[in-house]
């Protein structure tokens, strides 16, 4: 069990949730009610009050969640950083108790590789009925993703997100292997090759096999950029300042593998992680170049910084020789969908209506939010190039997540159905049960997707 998760026998506090529109009729103690009036506590969202006891020590806590439209079903992501020690347990307001004792677990992450950080003994008694096993299986999930995101470069290249990915396939005991340097173009990878070849540390693509080979074949890809530099098209120092996290990607596609594995999903599971750096010698590839890919089509290359397309090309075509069930790719890969859509919401595309309405529909009820992007086809021709099969970025500098999808799209065919994700992987703030930094985005929404589609 987590550390923040109380026995059900504890003797624990109640934390009374109340809204400024109830406080008035809630069901909280009269004591409690008079208290918070003598110290103007109304219910405001996101207020805690402690609420002494007639004998000393506390009664409990009260806290004000918001109701309606503002609603946050993680709101109680913020009582770990607001109660004092002890165990608690959660009382009135509480639209869904599921989503509020997974909030409470995920707001007392704390990432402890370079800095402690002071421990706090506040523990919740989970709600009655919430599944204790499914709960530890999603909180091992967010916590191995934003412990890779959140990990600088100099400590995760290639090499250790494979580590990482091993570790996860001998935990689960699951087939692994790994294509590196040179073998890349032995093995007809060459876009993987092309982009991490100027790297001290050599490009690689990751792979993991699970599961029943009768079981609907179920693909995840994972852009594994370790860091960004841009390429010969440098970034500015500023905007390479979070680009530990471009492998967010493959963290969250690794987290995803962990929830479908460890609840034993009924899918034919494979992880595919082209792991690359992109940086710049004199082996790096050239704006200009001609790229040939795994499929066929020649690239060329428009900008060495829209490097994570080229490399979930080579992986998109290998999972499609398979014809599988479902491929879904997973990447930072533009800033157009962050100027879109903010670093709250994933953008989606994909071409499967049904695919899109019932993943809406449980981004909605697991509050792991993303918005569909259309694949708006007379865009292609942004994507033309006069000597080669196409470019890699477009001819302007609009629709940019659109025609990055588009890419993407030209390397999928067989598949019965494609999910492209562009997001952010990062908090750029601190909200209830999401601190500040790498971010598990929308593997919650397509566990339980998953889970209703196939057992």
């Amino acid at each position: 069990m987590l550390d923040c998760i109380a026995p059900a026998s504890s003797m624990s506090l109640p934390v009374w949730c109340v809204t400024k529109e109830t406080f008035a009729s809630a069901s909280v103690p009269e004591t409690a009610r008079r208290f918070a009036e003598a110290a103007g506590f109304g219910g405001e969202g996101g207020k805690l009050l402690l609420v002494p006891a007639p004998e000393g020590g506390l009664a409990g806590a009260l806290f004000g969640v918001a109701a309606g439209a503002r609603a946050d079903a993680f709101a109680a992501g913020a009582l770990p950083g607001l109660l004092p020690a002890g165990a608690w347990r959660l009382e009135g307001e509480v639209a869904s108790p599921r989503l509020a004792a997974l909030a409470f677990a995920l707001g007392t992450y704390r990432f402890t590789r370079y800095k402690a950080a002071p421990a706090r003994d506040v523990r919740l008694v989970l709600p009655e009925g919430v599944d204790a096993d499914a709960l530890v299986r999603t909180v091992e999930a967010v916590t191995l993703t934003r412990d890779l995101v959140n990990t600088p470069a100099n400590d995760l290249g290639p090499p250790e997100l494979e580590d990482a990915a091993r570790a996860l396939a001998a935990r689960h005991g699951a087939a692994f292997r790994s294509v590196t340097g040179e073998r890349l173009l032995v093995e007809n990878f060459p876009m993987i090759h092309a982009v991490g070849r100027a790297a001290d540390r050599a490009p690689r693509l990751i792979e993991i096999r699970a599961g029943d080979p009768a079981h609907p074949k179920v693909t995840l890809v994972g852009k594994g950029v370790a860091f960004d530099t841009g390429g010969l098209d440098l970034k500015p120092s500023s905007a390479m300042l979070l680009m530990k996290k471009d492998m967010g990607g493959a963290a969250n596609a690794l987290g995803l593998a962990h929830l479908l594995l460890s609840r034993g999903a009924k899918v034919n599971l494979r992880v595919l992680i082209p792991a690359v750096e992109n940086s710049v010698s004199a082996a790096a590839f050239r704006p200009g170049d001609i790229l040939k890919s795994r499929k066929g089509l020649s690239v060329e290359i428009g900008n060495t910084d829209a490097e994570g397309r080229l490399v979930l090309a080579d992986a998109l075509a290998l999972s499609d020789e398979e014809a599988p069930e479902l491929v879904i790719d997973f990447a930072t890969l533009t800033g157009a969908a962050r100027v879109a859509l903010g670093p709250q919401l994933p953008a989606a595309f994909t071409q499967d209506e049904d695919l899109a309405a019932d993943l809406a529909r449980h981004a909605m009820v697991e509050a792991d939010p993303l918005w569909r992007l259309p694949l708006w086809a007379p865009y292609q021709g942004m994507l033309e190039s006069k000597i080669a099969d196409t470019n890699n970025v477009s001819s302007g500098g609009l629709a940019g997540a659109i025609t990055a999808a588009l890419f993407l799209e030209k390397f999928v065919g067989a598949a019965r159905a494609w999910l492209h994700l562009d997001l952010f992987a990062w908090n750029s703030g601190a909200r209830p049960g999401r601190p500040e930094g790498g971010e598990a985005q929308t593997i919650r929404a397509l566990d339980a997707l998953l889970a209703e589609r196939y057992g």
